[in-house]
């Protein structure tokens, strides 16, 4: 099993470029079940979680060719995918493939809209929570599908086709949002959603589907409206910049001092922890085509945080923001509130040396201490990038085992380091 190692006390100087975002390709992928043309989605990135995805795109019959995928190509750029579902042979999502990603679920919507069945197996994907689909599942019946958990699989039917309605959903879920956005398109009226998501990648799929023929309007905002149509047509869009990355690279900067320039991404896109950032001493200066991180010298300042959805701090960078507290002055206090779970990375930081204390909902950080490297598990996506990020600065040598978790979210991490100056190895085995 692969394993990275890092030796720790190098600070990070050059440009790395942001990839596509892993959370916007997703769904805009599984988007193209809802019509018989191609869909061709470009700064598509290289991640373990896209080809898992592609599998079971061709479980149903889904056609894929990915442009440029020749020996020499730059591997840290964007793919062009193209999708065509004109020929699906099945609505069955098999466990042993959609337990491997949580968002492979997001399938039944599409399936169900276009073909009026679909029988998928409850989903899988990182452990930091229950993460239940009721939610999803209440947004389909509000359209008028029949649903049943039926030995592990949801049993969706609409054999008439879907219809418009209003669906308000108790809490923001972004799972909900995607499912509700792609189930409406094809619905037969108008449909409300109320208490949206209001992430970009809800933003991203919506501009998609609506080159696609669909009409959309509200999306970025709590309250989206959908008037169905009758079908939609292929369309070309590109993959909106990762603000996870972009969040989780501004970080180690930070934490290792030096100064970066991360292009092909936008602030507006994470200003939240952008401002987060300034306020522990880290230069944040938007550019054309990019932001620039730099902080050399000074102590990192502590900050208190609360996890929201957008446009709050995002859960997704939680994980890094801890790394960056460990070497902090005084104490900070982080509050998860969207996961239940997300706090399993403080006891493999805790090997490193950082001194954390748990509350409840609440991680205690006492900064400035010093860090050595040791070996450490990573036990899903950012938390395993949050380790990598405190081995930048640990004495020593630092080995983070099951990366295969790093490969699901971070297209060629290794790479984008070790060129700014940090001392990062991949070990494969």
């Amino acid at each position: 099993m692969d394993r990275i190692v890092i030796r720790g006390g190098a600070p990070l100087n050059g440009v790395i470029p942001i990839s596509g975002a892993k959370n916007a390709a997703l769904p805009l992928m599984i988007a193209s079940l809802l019509t018989s043309e191609t869909l061709e989605l470009t700064n598509v990135p290289r991640l373990a979680d896209i080809s898992s995805l592609l599998r079971i795109m061709s479980n149903f019959g889904v056609d894929h060719t990915i442009a440029g995928k020749r020996l020499g190509e730059n591997t840290e750029s964007g793919q062009t995918i193209r999708l065509n579902a004109g020929n699906v042979v099945d609505t069955f999502a098999p466990y042993e493939l959609v337990s491997t990603m949580r968002a492979s679920f997001w399938v039944i919507a599409p399936l169900l809209a276009r073909f009026g069945e679909a029988r998928v197996s409850m989903p899988g994907g990182c452990a930091i929570g229950t993460r239940p689909v009721d939610l999803l599942i209440m947004a389909l019946e509000k359209l008028g599908a029949d649903v049943e958990v039926d030995g592990g699989y949801v049993v969706a039917k609409a054999p008439n086709g879907l219809t418009g309605g209003t669906i308000h959903f108790p809490k923001v879920t972004v799972g909900g949002t995607h499912v509700a956005l792609m189930a409406a398109t094809l619905a037969k009226g108008t449909t409300i959603i109320d208490n949206a998501a209001c992430e970009p990648e809800v933003t991203d799929l919506a501009d998609c589907l609506n080159k696609m023929g669909a009409r959309i309007k509200g999306a970025g905002t709590p309250h989206i409206e959908i008037e169905g149509v009758p079908s939609l047509h292929g369309a070309s869009h590109p993959v909106l910049p990762d603000r996870i990355e972009t969040g989780t690279y501004a970080m180690a900067v930070a934490m290792t001092g030096g100064d970066v320039l991360l292009q092909d991404t936008r602030a507006d896109l994470l200003q939240s922890a952008l401002d987060v950032l300034a306020r522990t001493g880290t230069e944040v200066i938007p550019v054309e085509n990019g932001i620039r991180i730099r902080r050399e010298g000074g102590q990192i300042e502590a900050v208190n945080i609360t996890t929201e959805p957008f446009p709050g701090f995002p859960t997704d960078l939680q994980a890094q923001f801890m790394a960056l507290m460990t070497k902090a002055k005084g104490s900070s206090t982080i509050r998860e509130t969207i996961f239940e779970n997300r706090f399993m990375h403080v006891q493999e930081l805790a090997r490193l040396g950082a001194q954390i204390r748990l509350d409840g909902d609440c991680a205690i950080v006492d900064g400035a201490g010093v860090l050595k490297g040791a070996p450490v598990m990573a036990t899903d996506l950012r938390a395993s990038v949050s380790l990598v990020i405190a081995g930048l600065v640990a004495e020593g040598e630092t080995t983070i085992n099951r990366v295969y978790h790093l490969d699901r979210g971070f297209e060629a991490l290794e790479a984008k380091l070790s060129r700014c100056g940090a001392n990062i190895e991949r070990v494969r085995g």
